[in-house]
């Protein structure tokens, strides 16, 4: 069983029910969670513009979620007549499913203090607070979120519509595009931290100074939220949706609970990115220690660490909410250009000078020989930026002078 945690020493009947508890708090979460950021990003936006937002349907409108998806729920299903119809069906679930499955290797909490690795004690059986630690956790990461773009790839091409299809055919080279500079952004925090476990990564960030963020020098943190919340299609890089121009995007035919899922998975996976963020950047469930070094939460004891991990994925989901009542949408070779002319060969850079550094860290260079040795890698990576630019230059004046091809 995927769930079943190796720090439990035999499995019996007290075992299953550790087990069975943390398969329940990870199905809440994702459930619970994305209920509250869908009433939560409408009231922020709403505060923003200065109108009142949802607030009928239970206090401050906080039950209006549940009550559009009831009314979703009995809608009436359609399926088009030219649609492939299986595989229709089975789009909603390729985009929903792995949204939950990324919860199970994030750490949720756990008792991190005085370099403790995260176990606590669960009805006498000691484990962590997450449902898989597995020794490759950001590899399942990069994997999971890979795959939830076959939901809205096949979503689009299964409707057997011409508008579906091409916000489908956006979707693929959106995310190929922004992968690759997401995977070396995240190169970087495993080359830091030594390790692809995400509990591992966690435990390397014992303190402020030496969160990822800090540690990786902030450019890596600014490339994977940028290519972050293109994965998740959220503004300004929701092209996949543009409903100015392609009529709601690869969503269009879907309607009642399937379209449902798929509007559920995209703020799932707006809060499932945020975890991964605070996860792989800001230390997790680690504490913020303030006055004199202490932890403010810990007459909360080993469940500190979920609170302070509730408070950073907050500030995350904040951020998601402002960029998309602030941000203008980016035009389609404005957004191609971004990741492949910018993202990506920053984020190549400023790996290998990372790995400069590491190198000299663990060859025992002098500081003196890291000092020169940066400066000459800065001086490599501007020298490659100012030959990328007169090549995209030479190009653009090239394609202006032969014209447009259709």
């Amino acid at each position: 069983m995927l769930g079943l945690d190796p720090l439990l020493d035999d499995l019996d009947f007290t075992a299953i029910v550790v087990v069975l508890i943390k398969v329940l708090v990870v199905f809440v979460v994702g459930l619970v969670g994305t209920m509250l950021m869908v009433w939560f990003e409408r009231k922020v936006i709403a505060y923003m513009q200065n109108r009142m937002g949802p607030n009928k349907a239970g206090p401050n409108g906080l039950l209006q979620t549940l009550a559009d998806g009831i009314k979703l729920f009995f809608k009436e299903d359609l399926i088009p007549e030219k649609s492939s119809r299986f595989v229709f069906k089975l789009a909603p679930y390729l985009a929903f499913v792995p949204a939950f499955l990324v919860w199970s290797v994030i750490p949720l909490g756990g008792d991190f203090s005085n370099g403790k690795d995260g176990t606590v004690t669960i009805l006498g059986k000691t484990t962590k607070l997450q449902l898989f630690d597995p020794p490759v956790g950001v590899l399942l990461l990069l994997a999971l979120s890979s795959v939830a773009v076959y939901g809205i790839m096949l979503a689009g091409w299964s409707s057997g519509s011409k508008y579906p299809l091409l916000g489908s055919v956006r979707a693929s080279a959106q995310m190929v595009s922004y992968e690759a500079a997401l995977g070396l952004s995240l190169a970087t925090v495993i080359l830091i931290a030594g390790t692809l476990s995400t509990n591992g990564i966690v435990t390397a960030q014992s303190s402020i100074t030496r969160w990822h963020v800090i540690a990786t020098g902030v450019l890596p943190f600014v490339i994977f939220l940028m290519a972050a919340t293109a994965e998740l299609n959220r503004p300004p890089f929701d092209l996949v949706e543009a409903e100015q121009e392609l009529v709601g995007g690869f969503n269009t035919e879907y309607s009642s609970i399937r379209f449902a899922l798929f509007f559920l998975a995209e703020f799932m996976n707006t809060i499932t990115m945020s975890g991964v963020i605070v996860t792989l950047f800001f230390g997790g469930p680690q504490p913020v220690k303030v006055l004199g070094n202490s932890n403010i939460l810990s007459i909360l004891g080993p469940f500190s660490g979920t609170v302070w991990m509730l408070l950073k994925v907050l500030v995350f989901l904040y951020i998601y909410v402002w960029f998309r009542a602030t941000l203008p949408r980016l035009r389609y070779d404005q957004l191609m250009n971004l990741g492949w002319k910018l993202l990506i060969p920053v984020s190549l850079g400023w790996f290998m000078l990372i790995a400069l550094f590491r190198v000299g860290s663990d060859s025992g260079w002098s500081r003196a020989e890291r000092i020169v040795a940066g400066a000459a890698g800065l001086v490599v990576m501007a020298a490659c930026a100012s030959l990328l630019r007169l090549a995209n230059k030479v190009s653009a004046r090239n394609r202006e002078r032969e014209g447009a091809m259709f």
